[in-house]
């Protein structure tokens, strides 16, 4: 058993597999260590590169799945066969540097199931420093995240814990979640986060909100609780109009005018009933995907010496 199994998701990111293998290898050189590096179906030369890192270091394993499923999905999948006493989970793109490995690992060591790396600046874009601020606010109330906790990308996980993780039958994996349902003795400590210098990102507006959606629909029932709160407090006006109407009525000032009203509150009710359909459904569809025995992720190929090909 490795003291650390590193997962890393990979996707379009040829230029760095090398370069991030290399300094792996040299930050942990004092520790036993895996490698798994996930192809999540990359449209670029990814998995070639991480066939020949393979067949260079024998700490290395490349798993290639047969469909892109998302970061997460792909973590999970290299979760499922990390072996070590400590999983790392890293980014391909170099900007979480492999040095800073020992600093999370060293920290680990106090007693703490989980250690997050807090990026206290990020170069990054900033709708994506806007997105992670929101993102964070949201899963304190979803999650029950610490506001102090900074839901990092890079961080390193007890084996109980990720043991614990892949037992979860959930078709809309989200890692930072899974971490929440099993633990909270989690902490983190300053980590300087990177300037991309080689490939480009490739994460857009669009994949930030899939992660986001999958977070607030997959773990928690938020959504359908402010669906509830809307209703009801739609029908507590809707009930005080009807009594005020009903009043005018009776009283005979009722007239015409009151038009563009009705209209209102047609279209404004409906827009909710339909947004509240809309919240139901999509709860009932990940649950019918669930249960049909959906998997979270295929394996098409495993490259390692420790485990056969196809495996």
């Amino acid at each position: 058993m490795p003291e650390i199994s590193i997962v890393i998701p990979v996707y379009n990111s040829h230029e760095c597999v090398a370069e991030l293998s290399r300094q792996i290898a040299d930050a942990l050189k004092s520790l036993s260590y895996e490698q798994i590096m996930v192809n999540d179906c990359s449209r670029d030369s990814s998995w070639d590169e991480i066939k020949k890192v393979c067949a260079k270091n024998k700490n290395v394993i490349g798993i290639n799945l047969r469909k892109n499923g998302g970061q997460d999905s792909a973590i999970l999948a290299g979760l499922n066969y990390a072996a070590g006493k400590w999983v790392v989970i890293m980014d391909d793109d170099l900007q979480h540097s492999p040095y800073d490995i020992p600093k999370l690992y060293q920290e680990a060591q106090k007693g703490f199931d989980v250690v997050y790396a807090n990026f206290e600046s990020k170069k990054q874009r900033l709708w994506k420093n806007l997105g992670s601020w929101f993102n964070g606010k949201i899963s304190e109330i979803a999650i029950q995240k610490p506001h102090e906790i900074y839901l990092s990308p890079f961080k390193i996980v007890s084996r109980g814990v990720v043991q614990e993780m892949t037992k979860f039958n959930n078709l809309f994996p989200y890692i930072d979640g899974l971490i929440f349902q099993v633990t909270r003795n989690i902490t983190q400590i300053p980590i300087e986060h990177h300037k991309r210098e080689l490939g480009k990102s490739n994460y857009n507006l669009l994949k930030s909100i899939k992660v986001f959606l999958r977070m607030l629909f997959g773990f928690s029932t938020m959504p359908l609780n402010l669906a509830a709160y809307t209703g009801f407090f739609s029908a507590a006006i809707g009930l005080i109009l009807a009594v005020k109407y009903a009043v005018e009525y009776f009283t005979g000032r009722a007239d015409v005018t009151g038009w563009t009203t009705l209209v209102i509150l047609v279209l404004v009710l409906g827009g909710l009933i339909l947004v509240s359909l809309g919240i139901v459904g999509k709860y009932l569809g990940q649950v019918y995907l669930t249960v049909n025995n959906q998997p979270k992720f295929l394996v098409k190929e495993i490259i390692s010496s420790k485990i056969k090909k196809g495996e």
